[in-house]
C-alpha cells in the first residue's frame, strides 16, 4: 500500500530507473512487459487514486501526472498501459453507486487491473459507439460489439467496456477478463508504443450483471473533470517521452558523438552550436513540464471547488499542456538524430523508438482541436464542450 503522494513519487522514480535499461530491448523484440507491469502493480501504485474513505492514498492530480511523466521517461509503452486504468477508476468515483465503489475500489486495492474497451474502428467518428448493452429479462444485460485500440485489456483483470444502452445513452460495463464470450486479441502492430498490446476486444452476447454497469452519460450533464484527468495523463506521457529522448541524446553526444572537424573542439559536447541546440531543446522540455504542472494544479483546484468556470479552466489548461507536450516530444525525439549524428541512426541502437512512441501517441486525438478551444476561450469566453477528450 502506498500511503501518500510523496511515497507515490518515490516509488515511480525508483520504478522508472528499474524499467529504463530494458525498455529499448522490449520495444525492439516487441516483448510485452508482463513482469514489469506485475512489478508496478505490486508496489500499490495503481491504487493511489482510490478515495481515502475506501482506504486509498487519494493522491492529487499533480502527483498522478508526475508519476506518469516519470514512468514515460523510461518506457512510454509501459506508462501508456495503466492510463485507462486510472480513467475508469475515476468513472467509478464519479458515477459508481456506493455498492459499486465499495466492491471495485476493494478490487483495485487488492491489485486488480482495469483495461479498456472504448474505441471502435470503422465508425462515423470517435463517439459513434455501436457496442450495445441490451437489458435481459432477469435484470442483467447482454453486451455485444467489437473494440479496437484496447490498451491494457490483455493485461487486465477487469475490462471496462463503453457501450450504448437501448436508450442510446453511454454506460460503462465492467466485465471480468475471463467472461464467456469475451475475447482479447493481441493484434496491435503500431510502429510506436509497440508493447502496449493495444489490440482488439470482441464481445459476443456477454452477460453483465446490473451491479457492474455504471451510467457514464451522467458524467457529462454538469461540470466534470473526466476528460481533463484522462487528457492530463496523456500530456504527462508526452512530456515523459520528451524528457527520455533528451536525456538519451545528451548521453549519446557526451559519450559517442565525434566533434565536427570545423569546430576545433576535442569533444562534441564542447561544440557551441550543439550546446545552443541543447539549450533550445531543454527550454522546450521545461516548458512542457511547466504547462503540465499548471494543468494539474488547475485540475486539483477544480476538484476542490467544481463549477462550470473551474471545470472549463481545468480543461483549457490541460488542452494547452497536451498540445504543447505533444509537439515538444516530437521535436526533441527528432532532434535526437540532428545533434547525435549518423551513428545514432543505426537500427541496432533503436533510438528511433522515442520518435515512434511520440508520433504514435500524439495521434490519440488532434491537437488542432485543442488549440481551437483555446482560441475560442481566450477570444470569446466560450467554455470547452463537455466530453471525454478535454
Amino acid at each position: 500500500m502506498i500511503r501518500d503522494g510523496a511515497e507515490a513519487l518515490r516509488t515511480a522514480a525508483e520504478l522508472a530507473e528499474e524499467f529504463r535499461p530494458g525498455a529499448s530491448g522490449r520495444d525492439a523484440r516487441r516483448e510485452l512487459p508482463r513482469a514489469e507491469l506485475d512489478r508496478l502493480t505490486a508496489t500499490g501504485l495503481l491504487a493511489v487514486t482510490v478515495p481515502a474513505e475506501h482506504g486509498g492514498a487519494d493522491v492529487c492530480a499533480a502527483t498522478l501526472a508526475e508519476v506518469f511523466r516519470l514512468l514515460a521517461s523510461a518506457d512510454a509503452s509501459l506508462a501508456q498501459i495503466p492510463q485507462s486504468h486510472f480513467a475508469y477508476v475515476n468513472v467509478l468515483r464519479q458515477q459508481g453507486s456506493p455498492e459499486q465503489q465499495a466492491f471495485f475500489f476493494a478490487e483495485v486495492l487488492a491489485g486488480r487491473r482495469f483495461g479498456n474497451a472504448q474505441s471502435e474502428a470503422g465508425t462515423k467518428h470517435l463517439q459513434d459507439i455501436r457496442t450495445r448493452l441490451v437489458a435481459a429479462g432477469d435484470g442483467s444485460y447482454r453486451l455485444t460489439g467489437v473494440k479496437n485500440y484496447s490498451t491494457g485489456a490483455l493485461f487486465a483483470d477487469w475490462i471496462p467496456v463503453l457501450a450504448r444502452a437501448e436508450d442510446d445513452l453511454l454506460h460503462v460495463a465492467y466485465v471480468p477478463a475471463d467472461a464467456p464470450g469475451l475475447t482479447v486479441t493481441d493484434d496491435w502492430d503500431g510502429m510506436g508504443q509497440r508493447t502496449t498490446a493495444s489490440g482488439t476486444v470482441e464481445l459476443a452476447d456477454v452477460a453483465v450483471p446490473a451491479a457492474h454497469v455504471v451510467p457514464h452519460h451522467l458524467t457529462f450533464n454538469g461540470p466534470q473533470l473526466h476528460g481533463a484527468i484522462a487528457q492530463l495523463l496523456h500530456a504527462a506521457i508526452d512530456a515523459g517521452i520528451a524528457a527520455g529522448a533528451l536525456a538519451e541524446a545528451a548521453d549519446f553526444v557526451r559519450n559517442r558523438s565525434r566533434p565536427w572537424f570545423e569546430s576545433g573542439y576535442e569533444s562534441a559536447a564542447e561544440d557551441p552550436l550543439l550546446i545552443q541546440r541543447f539549450g533550445e531543446l531543454e527550454l522546450r522540455r521545461r516548458a512542457a513540464d511547466a504547462l503540465l504542472a499548471t494543468a494539474a494544479r488547475a485540475v486539483d483546484a477544480a476538484r476542490a471547488d467544481l463549477d462550470d468556470d473551474s471545470a472549463a479552466e481545468a480543461s483549457i489548461a490541460v488542452a494547452a499542456a497536451k498540445a504543447y507536450a505533444g509537439s515538444a516530444a516530437l521535436e526533441i525525439a527528432d532532434a535526437l538524430f540532428e545533434v547525435s549524428g549518423t551513428r545514432a541512426a543505426l537500427d541496432s541502437l533503436n533510438l528511433h523508438r522515442h520518435w515512434r512512441d511520440a508520433r504514435t501517441h500524439t495521434l490519440h486525438d488532434p491537437a488542432r482541436w485543442k488549440i481551437q478551444h483555446l482560441g475560442r476561450y481566450v477570444l470569446n469566453g466560450t467554455r470547452p464542450p463537455r466530453h471525454g477528450l478535454l
